[in-house]
């Protein structure tokens, strides 16, 4: 089987599974391997060294940043999701479901090192500086990310018909095309429902505050991926809030649901983890954390100390 045949028939019976944006990067990442390995390269004669010349090809190319911004390097992360484990992936299909030969390939020594994920967490005072310098109509999806711990995009494509007030549930359209629901607590509640009435699709909408063509002064438009990470950048700076980005409001809502429940099946739950080891690294505890569990210690030794010295036996103590 070459790779070409080899990809389609993957994309065919696998394609399902990977929707919306990400099965984009899906598509694209299979485009570039045919591209690389050449359409009518036989699965049987991709080798170890084949997969690592890949890896390397990948790795040195650059992907732009945006507008004006230049470009960025393809990261670590990005070349072992995109190259090594979706290779794999067809060569283990082709070979346990379609019968092919392939050979044995040391995957673990192909997987590029990835920094290990930092959890961020939103202090009190960065929270009320943050929505000192936010604009007004950016508080609700601010505040709806602060409590769900949905992604930027989660938030921004949020629509009416996700939100049934009746059974007090939201769905969440998430990553990988994969849909959830979580509760639509009295707080979110409070957020919504004022936000109907200003479109009668999307949820989170913004005051426009120019004028255009196709735009009027003060009408409400929705809000959209880019205008929100715009808003965003910019409150930071005003602001003043260091190595804090969007995803990190989703560390914020898992860490403070954690320190109210203790309860880490809750934080998947909360953040839709498949695997609760991915969940185990909101399992941290902060300097403030450990502060109030040491003031704890000493509080309860101090009592049971005084109430010691209050009975007899501790007043004999004291006096000997």
């Amino acid at each position: 089987m070459t790779v070409n045949v080899a990809m389609d028939r993957f994309w065919e019976e696998k394609g399902e599974t990977y929707k919306g944006t990400y099965g984009e990067t899906v598509g694209t990442a299979m485009e570039w391997l045919v591209s690389s390995l050449g359409e009518k390269t036989l699965l049987r004669t991709i080798t170890t060294a084949t997969v690592s010349s890949l890896v390397q090809k990948r790795l040195s190319e650059t992907k732009l940043r945006g507008v004006g911004a230049g470009e960025l390097r393809v990261s670590n992360a990005t070349v072992n999701r995109t190259v090594t484990e979706l290779l794999r992936r067809v060569l283990k299909r082709a070979r346990r479901i379609w019968g092919q030969e392939v050979q044995e390939i040391d995957w673990a020594s192909l997987m590029l090192e990835e920094p290990k994920e930092r959890v961020r967490e939103l202090r009190d005072s960065e929270e009320q500086d943050i929505f000192a310098a936010l604009r007004e109509d950016y508080h609700p999806i601010l505040r709806y990310a602060l409590l769900t711990g949905c992604r930027l995009a989660e938030c921004v494509n949020l629509r009416w018909k996700h939100i049934d007030w009746g059974n007090r549930t939201i769905t969440v359209n998430g990553k990988g095309g994969k849909v959830a629901t979580i509760p639509l607590t009295g707080d979110l509640r409070e957020i919504l429902w004022p936000l109907q009435g200003y479109d009668s699709e999307h949820v989170f909408t913004y005051i426009a505050a120019r004028g255009s063509a196709d735009i009027r002064r003060g009408t409400r438009r929705p809000i959209t991926y880019e205008g929100l990470k715009t808003q965003w950048r910019r409150c930071k700076v005003r602001g003043k809030i260091e190595d804090f980005r969007f995803h990190d409001h989703r560390h914020t809502a898992a860490t403070r649901l954690l320190r109210e429940t203790g309860n880490l099946k809750l934080v998947q739950r909360l953040l839709r983890h498949e695997d609760i080891s991915t969940t185990v690294k909101y399992a941290h505890a902060s300097d403030e954390d450990l502060r109030r569990a040491m003031e704890a210690v000493s509080e309860a030794r101090s009592a049971r100390t005084i109430g010691e010295s209050a009975t007899p036996q501790g007043k004999n103590k004291n006096i000997g």
